[in-house]
């Protein structure tokens, strides 16, 4: 088993980057959600209209917290994701149709992912994507 952080859990065990294939299947994952971020009209005033670099970003975070290696931080130091986002007005609209696309993104990988690596992922979207609002309407 891998630990919350997508880490391995003992020394015999794999980080949750490697055992789905590492940065090629987080990108994948990126791609299909930025794919319906697209042209959902809740989110798409909170994106660029120019989502290379959002998924390029965006796949080097996923895959550096789930225990690949630390390109993200590299590139842009440490996550900071709640000041990251405290630009974007943030409501439980927008929790909830970034959550749908990506949970839909994770759940239509076309690798099979491990009942318990995917309750990891929709734990910790769960988990992110509510502490990243900031508005009470």
């Amino acid at each position: 088993m891998v630990a919350p952080d997508g880490s391995p859990d003992g020394p015999d065990e794999v980080s949750v980057y490697d055992s789905v294939g590492g940065l090629p299947w987080f990108v994948a994952l990126v791609d299909r959600f930025y794919d319906a971020v697209a042209i959902d009209p809740v989110l798409t005033p909170l994106y660029p209209q120019d989502l290379r670099e959002s998924r390029r970003t965006t796949s080097l975070f996923l895959a550096q917290f789930w225990g690949g290696p630390p390109h993200y931080s590299k590139v842009r130091g440490h996550p900071r994701l709640r000041m990251r986002h405290f630009p974007f007005a943030i409501g439980l609209a927008e929790r909830d149709a970034w959550l749908g696309h990506m949970l839909a993104a994770v759940r239509s990988s076309p690798v099979p992912l491990p009942s318990e690596v995917e309750a990891l992922f929709v734990e910790y979207f769960e988990r992110a994507s509510s502490a990243m609002i900031n508005q009470d309407r």
